[in-house]
């Protein structure tokens, strides 16, 4: 199995040495699980932070192994499916987080939300945000991070330019600041949000017409969950209009204000940029561009 140059450089720029180990024992990490549950893998998904394939039991039942260097945000992604039980999202068949390996159910057919039109995929994606909101998380603390820790990146920001803000605009940074400590303040109840919940990662199934697949699993507010749906496949010739649209119809889904989902869209992508500049991977003069976008249509 020849794995791509660039999932492998991704990698080992998000974990350098224990990435690196990671890799080399990767080989062996698959013939592991394969020996253990009996089942042949085939050809890797495309690849960025973790190892995902398809893989087929003797009795032909079909299911996913997904591989990656034990971390906290592994281990978040499997209690976070564990919380919502397969119900708007992908079954846990088996998992060991501490030695990161999840078994998951397969999405079958599997084509993502980008096979279907822009209102029908807005209404879609809002309509799995409310049902994987519905369980409560009143108490539940570990293994989920808060939305308020994430933006602490933020904070290393300014530790690694010495107060500034380098390649990401001071004054979008600022008003990220700004307006953080704001929505923050004001925060809604706490449900147990995706944090990732874009086009590509919601996909068609048939025991629920429709499954997401890889959370982050963060606690916040409900108006955060859009950030990521906000930020992808942005239409060049009406990209206001249709960001716009979309915060409307997110709002009317989630009880919820589309000023403010904006907001945090907002705080989301300048956030997004630092992790761009701390993990050396992606973009961030993307994620600046997407953030002026978001600023532009903010009230």
């Amino acid at each position: 199995m020849r794995l791509p140059e660039s999932f492998t450089r991704t990698v080992r720029s998000v974990h350098g040495e224990r990435g690196e180990a990671w890799l080399r024992g990767l080989p062996n990490l698959i013939h592991e699980c394969e020996s253990r549950w009996s089942f042949q893998t085939g050809e890797p998904y495309p690849l960025s932070f973790q190892f995902a394939a398809p893989v087929r039991f003797a009795d032909g039942t079909e299911a996913v192994l997904k591989l990656g260097v034990p971390h906290r945000e592994f281990t978040s992604e499997a209690a976070a499916l564990r919380h919502y039980d397969g119900i708007g999202a992908i079954r846990v068949l088996e998992a060991l987080p501490e030695e990161g390996i999840l078994l998951l159910e397969k999405a079958d057919p599997g084509r993502s939300l980008h096979s279907v039109p822009e209102e029908e995929a807005i209404r879609t994606a809002g309509a799995l945000m409310v049902k994987l909101h519905r369980r409560p998380v009143s108490g539940i603390v570990d293994p989920y991070p808060a939305v308020e820790q994430w933006f602490r990146g933020l904070g290393r920001l300014r530790e690694r330019f010495g107060g500034g803000t380098g390649p990401i605009p001071e004054d979008l940074a600022a008003k990220a600041e700004q307006r953080l400590a704001e929505l923050l303040r004001t925060a809604g109840p706490p449900v147990l949000l995706h944090g990732d919940l874009h086009h590509g990662n919601i996909l068609s199934a048939r025991r629920e017409p429709w499954l997401a697949i890889d959370p982050k699993g963060v606690i916040g507010e409900a108006a955060y969950e859009p950030c990521a749906y906000l930020m992808n496949e942005i239409d060049p010739a009406d990209p206001r209009g249709q960001t716009l649209r979309r915060a409307e119809r997110f709002a009317e889904a989630l009880g919820a204000d589309s000023d403010r989902i904006l907001r945090w869209a907002f705080c989301h992508a300048v956030l997004s940029a630092w992790w761009c500049i701390e993990d050396g991977v992606g973009r961030a003069d993307r994620q600046v561009e997407l953030a002026r976008h978001l600023d532009a249509v903010i009230r």
